[in-house]
């Protein structure tokens, strides 16, 4: 029991039906007096605002200096985002240059709100890092403001969440306070989304960023960002795709991450929980239905492996990811 664990600070509120007025008192606490609201609409009532509504998934670099010039020209004082991951991260890359404060309100189960991990995308390739000036200083979730979301989105969006989770039993700084979070965050989003329990979505959803935010990006989040930023696949369906392939390499290789998974799946096995929940979701089974091609396997393998971390439970080699990304892309079975 020899370990260092970090923990973000960060004020959470679960107000549901009252986002509104919760993200109002939020705004008022901060002291702010002039919002930028990045999203697709205006929450009611809040103090000079100016609607952003450029959202893109991946954030490319040049929609972020135009959101960077328009928080300079409306001279806005607190940041609020409403929306899934690209408008969390958009809100992020503002923050990163200007230190401007954000108010984060989900309408997905990303959990990027939980985490102080940017990412930007130029040309072909997506660039990570962790900033602290990124992490949102409050995030306010209303379980009402996912009711749009639709199943399908809700699915691909919660298996990513789940990412986090699983990622987070291996990656490079994981430890016992992560596995326990991560751990409750598989009970309760396994819980929740076959049944569209959307509070209980939300909070799994927090637990599984709270936990990557510490544990840091394992080997599943490096495949997935090369996928994202190289051939701009869709993030959740990607990462809901990928996630059994990658259990299925790193899982015999780290028994005590395994039955610590499977117990939260209420499974014997790890990956057999993983699949019958998958199978219940209907989940997203193979990247060539996001336009994906088995040409460009070799690239994306050969991208990937120098991003692979050395505390990866196996020591992944070029053939193991083509071998990966095969079986991803075609849907096959994980093994």
């Amino acid at each position: 029991m020899k370990f260092e664990h970090e923990t973000l600070a960060q004020r959470v509120v679960f107000a549901p039906g009252e986002a509104a007025a919760a993200v109002r008192e939020e705004v008022a606490r901060q002291g702010a007096h002039r919002v930028l609201m990045i999203g697709r609409t205006v929450l009611d009532g809040l103090p000079n605002v100016r609607l952003h509504d450029e959202v893109v998934m991946h954030v490319p670099v040049e929609v972020a200096e135009r959101a960077r010039a328009a928080a300079t020209e409306h001279r806005a004082d607190v940041i609020v985002c409403l929306g899934g991951g690209s408008a969390t991260g958009l809100a992020k890359a503002v923050a990163l240059t200007t230190g401007i404060p954000i108010i984060a309100v989900p309408t997905t189960y990303a959990g990027s709100e939980a985490t102080a991990v940017w990412g930007l995308t130029e040309g072909a390739r997506k660039t990570t890092g962790s900033d602290p000036r990124v992490l949102p200083r409050v995030i306010v979730y209303d379980e009402t403001l996912t009711h749009s979301l639709p199943a399908e989105s809700s699915v691909a969006s919660g298996l990513n969440a789940l990412a986090h989770c699983i990622d987070s039993m291996w990656a490079p700084r994981a430890d016992p306070i992560n596995a326990a979070l991560a751990a409750e965050g598989i009970r309760a989003l396994a819980s929740a989304l076959p049944e569209l329990r959307r509070a209980e979505a939300l909070y799994g959803a927090y637990l599984a960023g709270v936990a990557f935010a510490s544990a840091g990006s394992g080997l599943h989040h490096k495949i997935c960002h090369v996928l994202g930023g190289m051939y701009n696949l869709p993030h959740a369906p990607t990462h809901a795709v990928v996630l059994p392939h990658v259990l299925a390499l790193n899982g015999p290789a780290a028994p005590a991450a395994t039955r610590r998974i499977a117990q939260a799946f209420g499974s014997d096995a790890a990956l057999a929980g993983l699949q019958a929940l998958r199978i219940r979701l209907n989940a997203p089974r193979a990247l060539r239905d996001y336009g994906f091609t088995e040409e460009q396997i070799p690239a994306a393998a050969a991208a990937i492996l120098p991003a692979v971390p050395p505390t990866n439970p196996v020591a992944v080699t070029g053939d193991d990811l083509e071998r990966l990304l095969h079986n991803a892309w075609e849907g096959a079975e994980p093994r």
